[in-house]
């Protein structure tokens, strides 16, 4: 199948500035989950003393909370809680994402066919350029879709793993470029800031779930000291509703920003926007040549809901659906008219 670029007009795309405002806007977005988090927490301890100060209004108790004149238990619980919890995540990320996959890992001394050979020699190519200290572990997953993904929570842990069918199906100049994205990836700790994010925003619902039910079920009084409960009652009903759509709109919007960086760390890496945009159509055109042999294959693999947002291509957008939830009801990735876009290359009208 051949593909080019004939239907873009090629412009200077700017990868520098694209690096530099996303992420200023990443860190934006982890900032704002972990004030929610915390605010999650502060919330049940408002509810947890207003039960015990009844008169007491509100504001008095929150400021009580954040100076410390009141101790705030369930925001401590709720921060070691998430500490644990990325603790644990983070040290079994790169299994957990190979989970219902067939693989096998290759090395140097292990790569036994041209392919495997030439794929370790890439990446340990753009590793050096990168500026990597440690080479990531190389896996091969055993599927004929083309998609790729990069895991782990330190250069260290890093791990890059690449389907058969990418390999294979790639000339040498594209899957450097995946690879450059891949690594920038773990160059700019992606994967422990996407993953800190999802983290704290499902502890997040989780928690107030649980503050949630706790209100509905326990005993109501209607009395007049029950005013500053009742307007806090009403306050946690609010968030509740509004809190699942907020972290999804910020968990896609903050994966959409890190697949722009990696995107721009490719090129800065490769000094050449073509092979990856090359390749992002090559991918794009064989999902959607190959919709429901790849739909049946997404669907027939464990935990490809895992794997969809760190692949460096999303299989909805070519309409496998296989691989979306309730809850996905937009693609994680930037669409593939605005990756060219921020690369360089313009739709012509």
């Amino acid at each position: 199948m051949t593909v080019n670029l004939d239907e873009y007009h090629k412009t200077a795309g700017d990868w520098r500035s694209t690096l530099r405002q996303n992420s200023q806007r990443t860190y934006f977005v982890i900032t704002l989950f972990f004030v929610i988090y915390i605010g999650i927490g502060l919330l049940a301890d408002m509810l947890m003393y207003s039960q015990t100060y009844p008169r007491a209004d509100l504001s008095l108790i929150f400021t009580a909370l954040i100076t410390f004149k009141l101790f705030p238990l369930i925001t401590l619980i709720m921060a070691a809680i998430a500490a644990v919890s990325l603790y644990v995540s983070y040290a079994f990320y790169d299994k957990l994402m190979l989970l219902g996959t067939e693989y096998h890992e290759i090395d140097d001394k292990t790569a036994g066919t041209v392919e495997e050979q030439q794929l370790y020699h890439v990446v340990e190519e753009m590793r050096i350029a990168a500026g990597l200290r440690y080479m990531p572990r190389v896996f091969i997953i055993d599927a004929d879709y083309m998609n790729a993904f990069a895991s782990g929570y330190s250069e260290k842990s890093a791990m890059v793993a690449i389907t058969r069918g990418l390999m294979q199906k790639l000339n040498r100049d594209e899957l450097q470029a995946v690879m450059a994205h891949e690594l920038s990836h773990i160059r700019h700790m992606d994967i422990k800031l996407t993953l800190t994010a999802s983290l704290l925003a499902n502890l997040s619902i989780m928690a107030l779930d649980m503050l949630f039910y706790n209100m509905i079920f326990s005993s109501r009084r209607s009395n007049e000291e029950d005013r500053s409960r009742n307007a806090l009652g009403m306050i946690i009903i609010i968030v509740r509703y509004l809190l699942p759509v907020i972290s999804v709109l910020l968990l896609l919007y903050l994966s959409r920003r890190r697949e722009l960086m990696a995107d721009a760390g490719c090129v800065e890496l490769m000094r050449d926007n073509e092979p990856l945009a090359r390749a992002l159509l090559k991918i794009n055109d064989d999902h959607n040549a190959n919709r429901d042999e790849y739909g049946a294959a997404y669907a027939n693999t464990p935990h490809e809901n895992v794997r969809r947002e760190a692949y460096i291509f999303d299989p909805f957008q070519a309409g496998i659906e296989h691989v979306a939830s309730i809850s996905d009801a937009f693609s994680t990735h930037p669409s593939l008219d605005v990756r060219l876009d921020a690369l360089g290359f313009k739709k012509k009208p």
